[in-house]
């Protein structure tokens, strides 16, 4: 009767009846989920309350007192409404050189076979199979010798060198998916080449193209140890004045720093949602 007893008064919230009820191997996927969730947001939720807190003690779980007060310090500094401009502009600026570079050639190793072609493709994986701070060296070093230490096209190409993988295997993975036929039915009607890349070639094969520039933005206004190498102290970006901040601020300070880095990346993910999907990614990562 005791047993009973003590069935009927457990909670029907309790974490031994949501076990019952969701069955042992589906409570422990998510279980597994939400430890997931708690390491993957967990600390994008810490650095949105420091950054509105106005006042946080190395004991607080949370502040006692919210407010703006970090972002008018923040963006008060004279390196920092500089340093954010630099960002987008080399983010822009090497996002719009890799695709004209790179559009091209990603079509030619898409849709000519050569001999050599595959051994080219996989050259672009080169630049991320060692760490990038012994290359960056070697890269300061020659800008020093030929003078584009400190420059502003120097800076660029580092941006364009941490582009250039995505912006090569992507869209040369979309233009692959493109039917032949529908281009041939094209010619066949009277298109001349230009034409049929423009209007059957080129919004088929576009959502791999915006996802790898998608990656290109992103990835340059992240880019942080080559611009530190060659670029400082003429062009400081957002990621290089991280460091600083990081250094010389309080951690209420850099989270709101962090959130200036992060938004610009959310809008963009957020634009371009409806071209993410593991499909394009696949396809860009096929050495077909």
């Amino acid at each position: 009767m005791e047993e009973n007893r003590d069935a009927r008064t457990v909670s029907p919230y309790s974490m031994k009846s949501v076990r019952r009820s969701l069955g042992r191997k589906r409570f422990r996927e998510l279980m597994i989920l939400f430890v997931f969730m708690l390491f993957f947001y967990g600390p994008l939720l810490h650095a949105l309350i420091l950054a509105f807190a106005n006042t946080y003690g190395p004991t607080d779980i949370i502040p006692s007192d919210f407010g703006f007060h970090w972002w008018h310090y923040v963006l008060k500094q004279p390196n920092v409404a500089k340093a954010i401009f630099y960002s987008f502009l080399f983010a822009f600026s090497s996002t719009a050189v890799s695709l004209v570079i790179c559009i091209p050639a990603a079509y030619v190793l898409a849709r000519y076979k050569f001999r050599g072609r595959k051994l080219i493709m996989f050259s672009f994986l080169i630049g991320n199979a060692f760490p990038k701070i012994g290359m960056y060296t070697s890269m300061g070093i020659i800008y020093y010798k030929i003078g584009l230490l400190g420059t502003f096209f120097g800076v660029l190409l580092v941006h364009l060198l941490g582009t250039m993988m995505q912006m090569i295997w992507l869209p040369a993975g979309a233009f692959r998916s493109v039917p032949k036929s529908q281009e041939e039915a094209a010619r066949d009607v009277g298109a001349g080449p230009v034409r049929t890349f423009f209007s059957v070639t080129l919004p088929i094969a576009w959502p791999g193209i915006a996802v790898a520039t998608m990656h290109a933005f992103i990835g340059s206004l992240g880019e942080s140890v080559g611009t530190l190498m060659v670029g400082l102290p003429q062009y400081r970006t957002m990621m290089t004045e991280m460091y600083g901040v990081i250094l010389d601020f309080p951690a209420t300070a850099g989270a709101v720093f962090a959130l200036i880095i992060v938004i610009p990346n959310l809008i963009l993910l957020f634009i371009m949602r409806k071209y993410i999907s593991a499909d394009n990614m696949a396809r860009g990562f096929k050495m077909g």
